[in-house]
């Protein structure tokens, strides 16, 4: 008999590895990392759930702000968005999820972390290298994934089990976390459907526009409509606000860790409006070449996420290029929600670099004299006059 600590989600492939391992005589304790979405009914429903399955205990580890301050911080203070699309939604909660559980697991002493991944996705790989690298004592065990079980085998064997409880899958999938959520279905397995208005979480319920004023200090959004709260609180708030506009909805297409294309639905309206209101302050705040090395350094930092690489310690050097760079993002950015849609209508900041005393783009200037700017435009080009007089007679 081994002590074994399962990430449990309630669905069909950790109810299946619970019931298996139970009555293999395991000592299985069931955990959920509530990492968003998961309110007290949801988590009384997943205990139930579980100790009826045979856990041993039932464990809900509330892990919202452990996920805000390691990750979400850094995607705002880096705009990142994979493909210049997708917020790097649920894929980024694995990765404290997974710190979380090595924690309990270490915590009471357990042989073993079950996880209910298949072979053919992305979160095997997350989960399995950050418990390698944090805890190579403890053993992996994926039943899902070295059975090569089918579902309907999963079904066949809970009903023998004696678990009557329904197993049909839903039309869609649908994920929630703080930072958004997935929507899968069978739209997302071809290249050319979009998915229906229906299979999106958050329906449209207002079509009268209204005005939002994002407060940022030092990059993080600290405030909404001049009322202070935490950041999370303020991802919420705005989460429920912009989803009566049905605002946040794409389909992201992607290249995933094993190599196969993916097409995934997701419905983001907070990260969106956060990553793009944060994104027109820095445009204001932020030098031209610290927006250059920011937007290389973004993309990078997503696709490591993405990939699986968060404890690969170049994360922190660029979480702590990301922290540097923020020191003068502070302001107002002020938002519009429309159905469907949001604009950016400008922003206030006491380190908007947009002063008219140095110059005002397109008008005359008082700044400095023709002559100056034609002797600066004249040794500009001279670095591609030289080049193009010594090369125009060689193709």
């Amino acid at each position: 008999m081994k002590k074994l600590v399962l990430a449990y989600s309630g669905g069909l492939d950790t109810s299946y590895c619970l019931v298996k391992l139970a009555k293999e005589k395991h000592e299985v304790h069931a955990v959920s990392i509530n990492t968003g979405g998961f309110d007290s009914q949801a988590i009384a429903a997943q205990e139930a759930r579980a100790l009826k399955l045979g856990a041993h205990t039932y464990q809900c580890i509330d892990a919202v702000q452990q996920f805000y301050d390691d990750i979400v911080k850094y995607l705002i203070f880096g705009n990142v968005l994979r493909n210049n699309t997708y917020p790097v939604s649920v894929s980024a909660e694995r990765v404290t999820q997974a710190l979380a559980l090595i924690d309990y697991a270490k915590k009471v002493k357990a042989d073993g972390i079950v996880h209910g991944s298949t072979g053919a996705g992305n979160d095997q790989v997350r989960f399995d290298a950050i418990f390698q690298i944090i805890a190579p004592e403890i053993e992996i065990i994926t039943p899902i994934r070295d059975e090569q079980i089918s579902r309907q085998a999963e079904i066949e064997y809970l009903n023998a089990a004696g678990v009557a409880l329904s197993w049909d899958k839903a039309k869609y999938s649908i994920n929630k976390g703080l930072w958004g959520t997935s929507v899968g279905g069978s739209e997302t397995l071809t290249s050319h459907q979009a998915l229906p208005e229906e299979a999106y979480p958050s329906q449209l319920q207002t079509e009268t526009p209204c005005t939002l004023n994002i407060q940022f200090e030092k990059g993080e959004a600290v405030a909404l409509d001049d009322e202070r709260m935490s950041p999370v609180q303020l991802i919420e708030k705005l989460q429920y606000l912009a989803s009566q506009y049905a605002i946040g909805r794409d389909i992201h297409v992607g290249d995933t860790i094993v190599g196969i294309k993916g097409r995934v639905g997701f419905e983001a309206a907070a990260p969106l409006l956060l990553i793009k209101a944060h994104h027109l302050l820095e445009k204001h705040t932020l030098s031209k070449w610290q927006q250059f090395q920011k937007e290389q350094l973004s993309n990078f930092y997503g696709m490591q996420l993405h990939e699986g690489n968060f404890l690969d310690p170049i994360m922190r050097d660029i979480e702590a290029f990301f922290q540097s760079s923020q020191q003068c993002v502070s302001g107002s950015v002020y938002v519009k929600l429309y159905p469907y849609r949001f604009e950016l209508q400008g922003i206030t900041s006491d380190h908007d670099l947009m002063q008219s005393k140095f110059g005002a783009y397109g008008e005359m200037n008082t700044a400095w004299s023709a002559e100056e700017a034609k002797g600066f435009i004249k040794i500009n080009a001279n670095a591609q006059k030289i080049y193009q007089t010594i090369n125009k007679n060689h193709d």
